[in-house]
């Protein structure tokens, strides 16, 4: 058997349907769609369209309500924090926090901060900088000698937004206010 002899199975492969070709190819004229009306048009959609009777989709209550404000928050336990700094990868004697987390590779994406859960038992003495933190896990991290420090839940977006503009307000404190010369000075140059 040679390269140029070898081919499918009689009947594996089939040749598409050719719509709208002409009459010769079996499928000119309607294409296939029937005769006139709605149907036959391209772009119309009946999905869900009962003859004017109440559709389906409107005969069934509402249930449940999603808040698009929410927060969302990744959650760590203590056992897994004890499980990690076993294991070598967190410090115990820095601060345990968002960025120490991130750069031990344990959170990936942080939309709104960080939450503390008592799931499982702590033994070293840590301080922890988290947005929030159940009351059990507090107790249990203040009962191993360490400390929760809770800060404020704060979007990406808003903190970034407020990084840029304290630069803005830092740089235009540096160059100090116009004095009446230089505003004159721009306005000349702005006009030439």
């Amino acid at each position: 058997m040679r390269l140029n002899e070898l081919s499918d199975n009689p009947g594996s492969r089939k040749t598409r349907k050719r719509i709208g070709r002409g009459q010769g190819s079996g499928k000119g004229g309607t294409c296939g769609r029937g005769h006139k009306g709605q149907k036959s048009r391209s772009g119309i959609s009946l999905l869900g369209f009962e003859g004017g009777q109440m559709p389906l989709y409107r005969r069934l209550p509402k249930r449940g309500f999603s808040n698009p404000f929410r927060k969302e928050f990744v959650e760590i336990n203590l056992g897994f924090l004890q499980k990690i700094i076993d294991a070598g990868k967190l410090d115990p004697s820095t601060p345990v926090n968002e960025t120490s987390l991130k750069a031990a590779g344990l959170i990936k994406n942080c939309r709104h901060g960080v939450k503390l859960l008592a799931k499982g038992d702590i033994k070293s003495k840590l301080t922890i900088e988290v947005t929030g933190a159940s009351k059990a896990a507090i107790a249990a991290v203040e009962k191993a000698g360490g400390k929760v420090v809770i800060g404020k839940a704060e979007s990406p977006k808003i903190a970034a937004k407020a990084k840029s503009k304290a630069g803005k307000d830092k740089a235009r404190a540096k160059s100090g206010p116009k004095t009446d010369d230089q505003a004159k000075d721009e306005s000349l140059g702005k006009e030439t």
